[in-house]
């Protein structure tokens, strides 16, 4: 190739690339999507996790949908109130009161406390469990096993097995509720970080049969539930449950719980 080629071809390759990088620039304006700036403010207010603890995916996603309304301004259980009040300030609005979370494990039956009826040897997996003989090798099919999908699913380190059973630390818990949604047993909620007491079981068999399998399984005498002065304790399906939002702290269904199934936290 002679050299007018040579400059012929730089010179088209030259004159093509000016007219794309001109036709994406015009592109650019032309279709720009306007970002609000307060969005861009709440996503750099909001902790960045990306747990989805918020019902959204990701912290941009909580941002987007405060922004529109969609969302309040302390949807974010990482940020707690702190990061609520802030973005509160962005968005010019009052906060609201936010009531802190953390997650509780309702089963307190670990080695010691409860029977087995095989020794289990398979993958360790708490999901997998529900295809073996009896949901897993605990006689109470509704207990903890211990195998720690909960813990592999929490972001924050806040939940660890001990001795057979899950516990979680609240100190470190940001009630994301990624643990509640990998229990495969139902086994997790959320409750105030302030609740004092609260029910460590979950079985909804019969106490006689609960009994069998469980030193500290409920077994729905109804002590609890008509001792409590605030009335906060019901019992349904044979077992006791704790509604926060009216118990007082004073401990009563705690002292009466005959099988100490009712833990302080």
């Amino acid at each position: 190739m002679n050299i007018v080629g040579i400059i012929t071809a730089t010179a088209i390759i030259g004159v093509l690339g000016l007219f794309v990088g001109l036709f994406l620039g015009a592109a650019g304006i032309r279709f720009k999507v306007e970002v609000d700036e307060r969005e861009e403010a709440v996503l750099a207010a909001l902790p960045g996790n990306n747990c989805g603890g918020c019902g959204y995916a990701g912290c941009s996603g909580l941002a987007a949908a405060i922004v529109k309304g969609e969302a309040e301004v302390n949807a974010c259980p990482v940020g707690g109130e702190p990061v609520g009040k802030k973005i509160a300030g962005i968005m010019g609005v009052e906060a609201g009161e936010s009531v802190r979370m953390t997650a509780f494990v309702k089963c307190n039956g670990d080695c010691d406390k409860t029977t087995m009826d095989y020794e289990y040897t398979g993958v360790e997996d708490c999901a997998m469990l529900s295809f073996v003989p009896n949901g897993g090798p605990k006689t109470c099919n509704h207990g903890c096993l211990g195998f720690g999908n909960c813990v592999k699913a929490c972001p924050f380190d806040a939940i660890h097995v001990e001795n057979g059973v899950a516990k979680v630390d609240k100190e470190k818990c940001k009630a994301c509720g990624k643990c509640v949604a990998a229990c495969p047993k139902n086994l997790i909620e959320l409750i105030p970080y302030e609740a004092q007491y609260a029910v460590a079981c979950s079985s909804k068999d019969k106490g006689p049969v609960t009994m069998k399998g469980c030193q500290v399984g409920c077994i729905g005498c109804t002590l609890c539930a008509k001792n409590c002065p605030a009335e906060a304790i019901t019992i349904e399906n044979f077992h006791a449950h704790i509604d926060q939002s009216k118990c007082e702290k004073c401990g009563v269904c705690a002292e009466k719980c005959p099988k100490k199934t009712i833990v302080i936290l």
